[in-house]
């Protein structure tokens, strides 16, 4: 059994990796061949065969959206389609092209400069520093250009560095200042859009606020009346035990019975408020599950800041899909992955949890694992117990304030109709495997 899940994690991982590598390969064809077609915008010249084109602009802008690609890799491979486009179209244009393959060769040698020296630069700034990033662009531009220009001229094919230094420098001085502009109107419409939606958000979270503590109000009024009948309770029961004023204690019960009773109605009234309030301000369209990801990442991520545990968090989405029921979902992921956070020991350095998902028989499987301090194998056999804890601090006599893992089975079994299983070791870590019908989490 230990053997078929690890087999199955490294089948996960396997897929992720792939699919992963498949995107980044699509990017490193689609883009080269989008930044050939923009090169065919250019200018030259001086009549030398030396041209400014437009490619650059597209690559970099591409390079700077997407930061997970190979900024060098990207720049070779956009020159030599580019080099590669320039003698197709001259050969269908003028029948020939013998003479412009070595001539049209030394682009190859600027898109490869470029990004060599760009990418050594950028890693130095934040791309946010958007003066800096201005400067990184034009001395990448303008020292890829004068590389070129002066192999051409020691080869003799381009007039001198002195003729067209300053209007290499001018051209490196607009390229910029368009990768730049675009860059910003990138970056302040995407601000712009997060600010109107973080907002709206506020609103709504003061609303929603402003609701939950009228609720509140009701729950603390409760505990008022659940103070009172525990005191009568414990005096019914010095009565009984001490056989004193027999016939009071059909009153007593009665009036016990009569409080639990209100207490009991106005819980359900705050229940139904607070359901009222979730079912109509958080009645949205469903969310995609990479956006839960993406959510439980930042959000376990900061929250080990916090704590200062030295965590790595490996989530990986292999299947996305759309779903509506998500609340349930995120608060099971991230209570499951919270514990995981409690089992690794604050002194380790190589904490790590992953989160993967796979599909099987018409499941979503869904898996998170950590390399903490484990369950022994008497508290697996009740960790689902209602109460039940291992996250007891002896000294002051806290409990953990998680969902509890008899309430997350609860919710697995009852919302989902699926079911949950656990493995671990001492020492070694543990493993939680939730299983949900496809049918009930993608309806």
């Amino acid at each position: 059994m230990e053997y078929d899940i690890i087999k199955m994690q490294e089948e996960v991982y396997i897929v992720s990796f792939e699919e992963k590598d498949m995107k980044k390969n699509k990017k490193m064809i689609l883009i080269p061949l989008v930044v050939a077609i923009a090169s065919q915008f250019n200018i030259s010249i001086m009549n030398s065969g030396f041209v400014v084109s437009a490619g650059i602009i597209v690559l970099i802008s591409f390079l700077l959206y997407y930061e997970n690609l190979r900024p060098i890799i990207m720049g070779f491979i956009s020159g030599l389609l580019v080099y590669i486009f320039r003698l197709v179209l001259n050969l269908l244009s003028f029948g020939t092209i013998d003479d412009i393959v070595v001539l049209y060769l030394f682009e190859v040698l600027f898109y490869l400069f470029y990004t060599i020296i760009y990418s050594s630069l950028i890693q130095k700034i934040e791309k946010d520093s958007f003066n800096i990033l201005f400067i990184v662009l034009v001395i990448s531009d303008f020292t890829a250009n004068l590389i070129e220009v002066s192999t051409r001229t020691a080869m003799g094919f381009s007039p001198s560095i002195w003729e067209v230094g300053h209007t290499l420098f001018i051209a490196s001085l607009v390229r910029s200042a368009i990768i730049w502009l675009i860059y910003y109107v990138f970056k302040y419409y995407g601000f712009s859009l997060l600010r109107q939606e973080h907002q709206k958000r506020y609103k709504k979270l003061i609303l929603l606020t402003s609701q939950l503590k009228t609720e509140l109000y009701w729950i603390e009024k409760n505990m008022d009346h659940i103070e009172k009948v525990m005191k009568e309770s414990y005096e019914l029961y010095e009565k009984i035990n001490g056989k004193e004023d027999r016939d009071t204690w059909s009153n007593r019960a009665l009036s016990i019975a009569s409080n639990v009773h209100e207490i009991k109605k106005e819980n359900n009234l705050v229940i139904r408020g607070i359901q009222e309030i979730t079912e109509s301000e958080f009645k949205d369209k469903g969310i995609e599950y990479k956006d839960i990801v993406n959510i439980l990442s930042e959000t376990m991520e900061r929250e080990g800041r916090r704590i200062g545990k030295s965590i790595k968090f490996d989530f990986h989405v292999n299947n996305n899909f759309f779903m509506n029921n998500h609340y349930f979902l995120i608060s099971i992921l991230r209570n499951l992955i919270m514990n995981s956070m409690d089992a690794i020991d604050n002194t380790r350095r190589d904490g790590k949890i992953s989160l993967i998902d796979k599909i099987e028989n018409a499941n979503h499987i869904f898996i998170i694992s950590d390399n903490g301090s484990g369950i022994d194998e008497e508290s697996l056999n009740h960790i689902f117990s209602p109460g039940f804890s291992t996250k007891i601090n002896y000294n002051t006599g806290e409990i953990n304030r998680g969902l509890g893992l008899s309430i997350i089975q609860n919710i697995v079994v009852e919302k989902f109709h699926g079911n949950i299983k656990v493995e671990s070791k001492i020492g070694q870590g543990t493993t939680f495997y939730i299983y949900i019908p496809k049918e009930i989490l993608e309806e």
